[in-house]
Formats: structure tokens, C-alpha cells, sequence
């Protein structure tokens, strides 16, 4: 064993000490986050040559995230490890750590043995297979050396053949947020009725330092009396409680009018509104009204010259549920409609195509001629020449009905767009809405909100409890992690839809399937 040890140059400044460990580095963690390496205190980090050749791999990717990730890590390795003999020896990290570079004497044709590789040629006898190389590595690290030997990795399979070999083996918590009990909406603070009086009729109120220890700026509360009576509010920092800035309703320009149902909605419509919150997180289940609600309040703030923004921009990431379907042919336009379909649904809800008639005409008989007249001319600045479709008319002539909200999309007054191509842009003046944030991760997201510039308002919602993405879960996802962050900020607010509003199917639905 000392003579196999005296050989094993790679890993000569492997730290040995009763306080400090070594983590085993897999191929996810750093693609994950390349700046992981710097993120292990004063430990030893090691990392096997088998993900330098994953690396390598994934590092013609021009288009992904993974193919970046892999060109920065390839980038830092060459900073941190500039000659053969730092690869051969490990270098010290700025951190107090150590880096080296893993090589497994035992996998060489021809090497020796051990009673670990033993066991794992027993249990994982396919060493051809990566995973199985970089778990045989943690072993070797483990053999060797008397700290603790963790393997660090974000898939689970691999952490549980790790263990089924008595290896230590764990997820990435770096960017993970604590861990915490399920936690209600919103909280309520206890008032008298002389002080919830006070605060109807002042519009604020201080409700003590002792009240306001636990609460962080901009958050939603209740104030309850023990009458019973309530009235909603917005913490605004040294120990003061502000009544909500709402309208009755919001309406897009030509629109129907659209009422918060409850006591959340009122909340969300309240961030949605506000000018010095320039970024929103909101996690709600499905039927919440999340994205109607948004794309109300923006359409609300941009109908005329004297808006706060030019325009909305709604996107999501394209992340399939279910077996995925393939390419998609066409435009980019045409590529992106069926992901995007539930936004022109939402806008159909909120500019319909056929307003509903007004109540004293509802009974008044029209006859054929007369309503066929009405319509040509209600709809006439809508109709455009579409010589290879069927009018809406019941077929005749050659117009086709264009919906109110297609005419703001092609004024560029509504952008909807590919999430893909946001790097680099500058988003100025506009109402911008990422939908399913939870499928994101904390560096992508990061990537979105630094697109936004002055005069702009992003609006990140979602709901943790439904990710298809094998990268990230509750704890980790880009939405998640973008409000335990940012909570607390002057410029932040959050906000959580627990109530169905879509039908009472739709929430049952959510709550017991």
C-alpha cells in the first residue's frame, strides 16, 4: 500500500486532517455550476480524469447551456492547472482547499487490486460506462486517504450505487435553498379595533417592532381584530403596514374588466401594479389565475401614449411534458404556437372576439339583413384579405376576422418570444413575464434578469410542485432560488396563490391528483 501511495503523484496534496474532507466532483456537478470548484471551504476536491473526457464531450454543445458550462469549466481547470506538473501534483485553491485530478491506477489494464474494486467489479462489473468509472475513482480516493470521501453528484442513481458500495455520496446544496415546513400564503398580525380603525382611515400603521421582527420588506399580510375584521396590507419597512393600491378592476385596451376573486389575487394585483417593484416572484398551482392576472395588469399599464411601459413580453422555457414530439416544422413563429398557446388563450379571456352584447339590445329582435350589417361594421376595421381562408361570415367573401389581440401583437405592443435568444438583449421599458420559472435554473434565470434594464418589470411565476426538468428540483429551481434570494429587496416583492379560481374540477384536480 505505501509503495501504491508514493506512486499516486495526482493526488499528492490531498489534505489529511481530522476537520477536513474530500468531495469527489461527477460530471453534472460542474456543468450544474462551474463555480462549484471554488465552493468547498477548506477541503480537498477531487476530480476524476474520466469527467474531464465527459467535459470534452459536451463542450461542442454551441447551443446549450450544458456546452457553455463545460467551455468555462474547461476554462477555469486551465487557469487554476497550467502545467503538467500542478495536473500531476493538484494546486491549492484560493479557499484554503486543494484541487487534483483523479487518475485510478486500479482501472489499467494489467493494475492492481483491492478489496473495494473488488466488491465494485462485483456489484457494477460494466466499467465502461462513466458513472461507474467516477464511482470507482471515489472509491480509490476513499482507500487511500483516511478523511471522509464524499462523492458529489446530482444524479440519484449514481448517489445510490455509490452507497449500495459503502460510498458516501450526496446532491449539490450550494444553491439549494434550506429547507423548510410548507408555509402558509400570508401572515396576520393582530390588531385591536381601534388600531385597524386607525389604519382604514390613515392608509398605514405602525404595528411595533416586535410584530415587525419577523416580517421582510414588501411582504403580504392580513390584519385581523379580534372582532373579526380584516383589511390587507404591505409591509414597507421600519415597522410600518400600507393599506394596497388597487383599481376595482384592470382592462386591456378594448377588453373586458378583470376583479382580483380573493384575498391573494388582491396581492398579486397590488405587486402587479406597482411601479418600485420591479421584479415579482409568485408560485401558485394551476388555476391560480397567475397568468391571467399578469398579463391583465400589463396590458393595463401599456394602452396608451402615458404608460409606464411600451410594451409586454411574455416567454416561457420549452421544456415538454410527456414524451416529447420531435421538431417542430415552420418559422420560428410556427415553431414556438404550440408552447405558447396558453398566452393567446389567456388573451382571447381578456380581448374576446365577439364582446358581449350590451343589455338593452339582448332582447331586441334583429332580422337577418339587419344583424349581417351590424357585424360588417363592427368588425371592419378587424377584417383583413385572406384570399386562402374562409370568412367567419358563414363562408362568403374573402376576409378572415383578425382578434383584437393579434392586432397588438402585430403592432409589437404584445411580444411573445423564444427564451432561448434572450442573451445579450437589453430589455428596456417593457412588462416582461417568465412563465414556468420553476423548470429554470438559478444561473439561467440569473441570465434573464440581468436583461432588464431601467423602466422595465419582470415577472417570474410558476409552481414548484410541477418540474419536468431532471436538473433541478423544488429546492433548486431558478424561481425557488430567485425569491429566497432576492427577498427582502426594496425592489421585490412575493407573492403565493393557493386558491383554484380556473373551476371547481380544475382545483380539485390540483389538490387530489
Amino acid at each position: 500500500m505505501e509503495n501504491l501511495r508514493g506512486a499516486l503523484t495526482p493526488i499528492s496534496r490531498i489534505r489529511v486532517s481530522a476537520k477536513v474532507k474530500t468531495f469527489v466532483l461527477d460530471t453534472n456537478v460542474l456543468l450544474h455550476d462551474p463555480q462549484s470548484i471554488y465552493k468547498f471551504e477548506e477541503n480537498n476536491l477531487a476530480i476524476p480524469v474520466e469527467v474531464l473526457e465527459e467535459l470534452d464531450a459536451i463542450k461542442t454543445e454551441q447551443s446549450t447551456e450544458r456546452g457553455r458550462n463545460a467551455r468555462r469549466v474547461h476554462r477555469i481547470l486551465q487557469e487554476l492547472l497550467p502545467d503538467s506538473r500542478s495536473m500531476l501534483e493538484g494546486v491549492e485553491l484560493p479557499n484554503g482547499g486543494t484541487l487534483s485530478i483523479i487518475i485510478n491506477p486500479y482501472l489499467m489494464p494489467g493494475g492492481a487490486s483491492s478489496p473495494a474494486m473488488d466488491r465494485l467489479r462485483a456489484i457494477l462489473p460494466d466499467l465502461s460506462k462513466k458513472d461507474n468509472r467516477i464511482i470507482a475513482s471515489a472509491l480509490f480516493v476513499q482507500e487511500q486517504f483516511p478523511p471522509p470521501t464524499i462523492l458529489v453528484t446530482k444524479d440519484v442513481n449514481v448517489q445510490l450505487k455509490a452507497r449500495a458500495l459503502g460510498l458516501e455520496s450526496e446532491d449539490y446544496l450550494n444553491d439549494k435553498v434550506p429547507e423548510v415546513d410548507e408555509e402558509a400564503s400570508y401572515r396576520e398580525i393582530p390588531l385591536n379595533i381601534y388600531e385597524l380603525q386607525a389604519f382604514c382611515s390613515e392608509g398605514e400603521f405602525d404595528i411595533g417592532a416586535d410584530a415587525a421582527k419577523a416580517l421582510y420588506l414588501n411582504e403580504y399580510v392580513l390584519l385581523r381584530s379580534d372582532e373579526g375584521k380584516t383589511m390587507p396590507a404591505r409591509y414597507h419597512g421600519n415597522s410600518m403596514v400600507r393599506r394596497l393600491q388597487i383599481p376595482d378592476f384592470v382592462k386591456a385596451p378594448g377588453g373586458i374588466p378583470v376583479r382580483p376573486r380573493n384575498l391573494e389575487q388582491q396581492f398579486f394585483m397590488d405587486a402587479l401594479l406597482d411601479d418600485s417593484i420591479h421584479m415579482l416572484t409568485c408560485f401558485g398551482k394551476a388555476g391560480t389565475g397567475k397568468t391571467l392576472l399578469s398579463i391583465a395588469c400589463a396590458l393595463h399599464q401599456t394602452h396608451d401614449d402615458h404608460s409606464r411601459y411600451d410594451g409586454l413580453s411574455i416567454s416561457r422555457p420549452v421544456i415538454a411534458l410527456g414524451k416529447d414530439i420531435g421538431f417542430l416544422p415552420g418559422t420560428l413563429e410556427e415553431k414556438m404556437k404550440p408552447w405558447l398557446q396558453p398566452y393567446y388563450d389567456a388573451l382571447e379571456v381578456l380581448m374576446p372576439s365577439k364582446p358581449p352584447k350590451e343589455p338593452q339590445f339582448a332582447s331586441k329582435k334583429v332580422s337577418k339583413k339587419k344583424h349581417k350589417k351590424h357585424d360588417e361594421s363592427a368588425y371592419a376595421a378587424m377584417a383583413a384579405p385572406q384570399p386562402s381562408h374562409a370568412s367567419h361570415n358563414g363562408g362568403h367573401g374573402n376576409a378572415t376576422l383578425v382578434k383584437p389581440w393579434e392586432r397588438l401583437m402585430k403592432s409589437g405592443l404584445v411580444e411573445i418570444e423564444a427564451l432561448a435568444f434572450i442573451r445579450g438583449r437589453s430589455i428596456a421599458r417593457r412588462f416582461f413575464i417568465l412563465d414556468e420559472a420553476q423548470q429554470l435554473t438559478p444561473h439561467e434565470v440569473k441570465t434573464v434578469i440581468t436583461r432588464i434594464s431601467e423602466g422595465s418589470k419582470i415577472v417570474l411565476i410558476g409552481d414548484p410542485a410541477q418540474i419536468d426538468n431532471p436538473y433541478v428540483d423544488s429546492r433548486s429551481n431558478g424561481l425557488v432560488y430567485c425569491h429566497n434570494r432576492m427577498k427582502g429587496q426594496a425592489v421585490a416583492a412575493h407573492v403565493k396563490l393557493t386558491k383554484g379560481e380556473r373551476s371547481k374540477l380544475a382545483e380539485l384536480a390540483a389538490d387530489l391528483l
